[in-house]
Formats: C-alpha cells, sequence, structure tokens
C-alpha cells in the first residue's frame, strides 16, 4: 500500500492536509511504527515521502440493514424486504415476504451481522390460538430463543416461542403507567408475561391482579415479579379470565384489556368488574375508533351503566388500513 511517511509528531496536521485535499485512502488504517507514521493514499503525490507499506484494511461498516445485503439480492428485493424488526433482548425477530423465503438465511446471517444480536428468527405464521402465539423459524446467531427485555427500567424474562411480547407497545404501557395513581386495584385481563403489571408495579404503589391462559406467560410473570423491585403488588392467576374472575370478590379501579382481536367479547365481563368511576383500558384492532367506542358503550349500557370516553389514541399501525387503536372510558 502506497504510504505518505512522516515524523509521529507531524501525524496528526499531515492527515489532515490529505483529508481537506481528498488525497487520503479511506479504506486502510493508518499505521504508527517507531518514530514515524505512515498515512494510505491512492497514488504517489508530490511534496511528500512516499513508501510502500503493509496497512490493515478498515472493515466497512454498513450504516443500514439494507446496505449488507447489496451484492446478494437485487435492488428490487431489497425494496420489497422490510427492513424495519422487532427486537426483544437480544434477539431479533424479521418478517421476510414468501417470495424471498428461499433467500431467508441470507438475510438472517445479514441481520445477525448487523444487530449484532444473540439470535435472528423469523415469523411463519401470525399470531394465533388462545394463548396466543406464532410460529418462528431460527435463521442465525445460538437458536436460544429465551431472553430478558429490558423497558421503562424494567426486566421481563420471555421465551419468544412460547409466548407473544410486542416491544412497540413500550411507549403505550408507559402512558398507562403515568395516569395510573397509587392505592388502584387493578386487574389486566390478558397480561402475557406482565408488561403492563410490572412496569406499573415498578412505579406505582398499587394492587394488581394479572390473568393469563398461557402457562408458559404466567410462569414467566412470577419470575419477573421476583426479577423486578416493585413498589406495588401483583397476585397472577392462569385461566381463562371469564372463568377465574368469578371468584374475584372485589371491583377494581382500572381493568386493562390488550387483547385486541378477542378484547371485545369480554366486555361484559370488564363492565361488571369495574368499580365506579373506574377507567377501562380497551383496545382492538380498528380502521377507526368509533366502532370500539360503540363497543364500550353498548356494553355498559346493557350493565345499566353509562362510559365518558376520556381518550384514544393510535398505538401502532397493522396494515395500511388498520391500526391497534386505544380506547380509554371512565364507567359510572
Amino acid at each position: 500500500m502506497k504510504c505518505v511517511k512522516v515524523p509521529l509528531r507531524q501525524l496528526n496536521d499531515t492527515r489532515i492536509e490529505l483529508m481537506e485535499k481528498g488525497l487520503m485512502n479511506m479504506e486502510y488504517r493508518i499505521k504508527a511504527e517507531d518514530d514515524f507514521g505512515y498515512i494510505p493514499i491512492s497514488e504517489d503525490i508530490e511534496g511528500y515521502e512516499i513508501v510502500c507499506m503493509h496497512l490493515e484494511p478498515l472493515k466497512k461498516v454498513a450504516h443500514n440493514f439494507s446496505e449488507l445485503l447489496e451484492g446478494e439480492l437485487t435492488s428490487e428485493e431489497i425494496e420489497n424486504l422490510k427492513t424495519s424488526f422487532d427486537t426483544i433482548g437480544d434477539i431479533v425477530i424479521l418478517e421476510i415476504p414468501d417470495e424471498l423465503y428461499d433467500k431467508r438465511q441470507i438475510i438472517g446471517e445479514a441481520a445477525h451481522e448487523f444487530t449484532k444480536r444473540k439470535a435472528i428468527y423469523m415469523k411463519k405464521s401470525a399470531i394465533k390460538g388462545t394463548i396466543r402465539i406464532r410460529d418462528l423459524e431460527f435463521l442465525a446467531g445460538v437458536d436460544d430463543s429465551v431472553t430478558i427485555h429490558k423497558e421503562h427500567g424494567a426486566r421481563l424474562k420471555l421465551d419468544v416461542r412460547e409466548v407473544y411480547f410486542s416491544p412497540r407497545l413500550a411507549t403505550e404501557r408507559k402512558r398507562v403507567m403515568e395516569s395510573v395513581e397509587d392505592g388502584e386495584k387493578i386487574l389486566d385481563m390478558f397480561c402475557g408475561i406482565g408488561p403492563f403489571p410490572i412496569v406499573i408495579a415498578r412505579n406505582r404503589d398499587v394492587e394488581i391482579t394479572a390473568v393469563d391462559i398461557n402457562e408458559s406467560a404466567i410462569k414467566y410473570l412470577d419470575e419477573n415479579i421476583r426479577m423486578n423491585k416493585l413498589k406495588g403488588s401483583i397476585e397472577t392467576y392462569c385461566g381463562d379470565v371469564r372463568e377465574v374472575s368469578k371468584s374475584f370478590n372485589c371491583k377494581f379501579d382500572r381493568i386493562i384489556m390488550n387483547l385486541p382481536g378477542l378484547a371485545y367479547s369480554f366486555l361484559d365481563v370488564a363492565v361488571d368488574l369495574i368499580e365506579d368511576g373506574g377507567t377501562i383500558n380497551y383496545y382492538e384492532f380498528s380502521d377507526s375508533y368509533e366502532q370500539g367506542i360503540k363497543r364500550l358503550e353498548t356494553a355498559c349500557h346493557e350493565a345499566g351503566k353509562t362510559v365518558k370516553i376520556t381518550n384514544t389514541r393510535k398505538v401502532k399501525s397493522i396494515s395500511p388500513d388498520e391500526w391497534h387503536v386505544a380506547i380509554d372510558g371512565k364507567v359510572n
């Protein structure tokens, strides 16, 4: 490699001078040896001592996921690939279109190199079943699906193959936590591994009842309760909330219903269990708020109650025409 040889005391000034003139070869490392420095250049230049020296090439750092796929996928294939992905702890979950399935290994290796995470998986199905899990295929790294995800100071342990968890709801969980007051009795009807209960109980002195039908989710929630320092308390139940709730002998100041595909079918249970003046945090998939508001109002009307909608918001996009929406209602 052709280099400009300069005394070490002149190295930095010469480097800046060559860079400003566009004469420095930016693909190799500068070398310092004995009392001299060696600055890589692409061609002979006048006014400097030129020598040949072995220099280490600089490792090219990709600025985005797509750059690593150049030469492996066509520009059209890269354009069709969804380059955003879910990062849960030290695990990355990709969404790869069917037409690129044969190149999933290449894509997985690129994601592993770019993210430096432990394991790369791809989605093989939608969320399905009463326990809300999806099929995953291992692509790169180490095939270990257990991880610890950190969110707002909380540590959440889970197995991505056994439970459903969305890191994209972190902002929504923080928003709900900030609306909670000390002393509330809260029911999370579909708690999963407990991101809502853990985030809330870390920051508020509350009593939370957490229910989920997935045994693995409750197992990890119990572990997460032990792992985190909580101001409040969390009591866990495994089972269908419609059946489990029959044993409850209290009303709740707040009920969280984050099961957007099916929460509407449990509104009668929530309305029955809510304290007078309590808040229901209701979620569903929809293209607007009207459907959810109507469902909440109807459930309250049938129970001889009224509801005042206090907030609505879009939590995340599901498709171009559908959103995960949140509707907060105060029930009287």
